[in-house]
Parts: structure tokens; sequence; C-alpha cells
């Protein structure tokens, strides 16, 4: 997740989200296979909001900011 800059981050929720939903509408209609699917996808949006947050705090920097100056004095 830390390798995706901050369009490909906004990306990935909006399809885990609408994937939530289309498991959440499954699972109220009795057609859900895998129930673990559920906790995954509900982990990765938890996962991907760490990261957005982490960067707008300056924790950690998208791979689009990397300094390109490292090692030079």
């Amino acid at each position: 997740m830390r390798e995706l800059n901050d369009e490909e981050l906004v990306l990935r929720l909006r399809e885990a989200k609408e994937e939530l939903f289309n498991l959440r509408f499954q699972m109220a209609t009795g057609q859900m296979d895998n129930n673990r699917r559920l906790r995954m996808i509900r982990h990765d949006i938890a996962r991907i909001y760490t990261v957005m947050r982490e960067r707008e705090l300056g924790l950690s920097v998208s791979p689009d900011e990397v300094p390109s100056g490292e090692g030079a004095a």
C-alpha cells in the first residue's frame, strides 16, 4: 500500500468500498460464499486510511515525493 501514490490510494479505496457494499448486499440476501472476504476488505480499507493519514501528518511520504538528493551533502 505504501508504494502507491495518492491517486492510486483513492482509487483503491473507492474499489474496496464498492466491493464491501456488494459483499454486504450478498450477505443480506444469503448469497455470500466466503465470509472471510468481508473482514479482509474492511482491513484493507483501514490500511488505506492509515497510509493516507500518515502522509497527511508527514509521517511518511508518497513515492512521488521521495527526495532526489539522498546522499548529497
